[in-house]
């Protein structure tokens, strides 16, 4: 039976840990994807070439830090968008792990339908292993979950106005 897990939190570590799943379900012969409802689609970070290198597909849906967006709606079209995708690759079942990176966000400004999320996740294929990252995870997408961590902050280099870095961060 495939897991829900759900990587939620005001602290760092989130996508990573979601990225290390990725590794780790690649290293056991489960087909993983990463989608990403913030990161642009011409995203590059660290993470993208090395999940790139080995043939995990990552796929950015959005148009970067949504809370920076000059254009609301159109932001909003790119989740939806991309939701539509999510929601494809979802019930094809190709996937025997797939990671929603970020999809917190776009829950929670209320983009997409609550009761079509919840039942694309609930009629998922059997044993497909379902990830959901993003901070304030809504309590309706915690109680579906079989797990879920709670990343907490103690203290972050950008507090301290340190730009982040190449490897570390990016």
């Amino acid at each position: 039976m495939g897991r829900f897990l759900i990587m939620t939190g005001e602290g760092k570590g989130k996508s990573t840990a979601a990225f290390g799943l990725c590794l780790r379900a690649y290293g056991r012969g489960i087909a993983p994807i990463m989608l990403q409802f913030i990161k642009r689609a011409d995203a590059n970070y660290g993470e993208h070439r090395a999940l790139s290198a080995l043939g995990i597909p990552v796929m950015a849906l959005g148009d970067g830090f949504t809370w920076r967006s000059k254009n609301l709606e159109a932001t909003k079209r790119l989740a939806q968008a991309g939701w539509e995708r999510a929601s494809e690759i979802i019930r094809s079942g190709r996937y025997g792990l797939v990671v929603l990176d970020e999809l917190t966000y776009v829950l929670n400004f209320g983009w997409l339908d609550r009761a079509e999320v919840a039942s694309v996740f609930t009629q998922r294929p059997e044993d497909q292993h379902l990830v959901v990252t993003g901070r304030d995870a809504p309590a309706w997408l915690v109680a579906m979950a079989d797990t879920v961590t709670e990343m907490r902050k103690i203290k972050h280099a950008y507090d301290q106005g340190i730009p982040a870095t190449k490897g570390i961060e990016l």
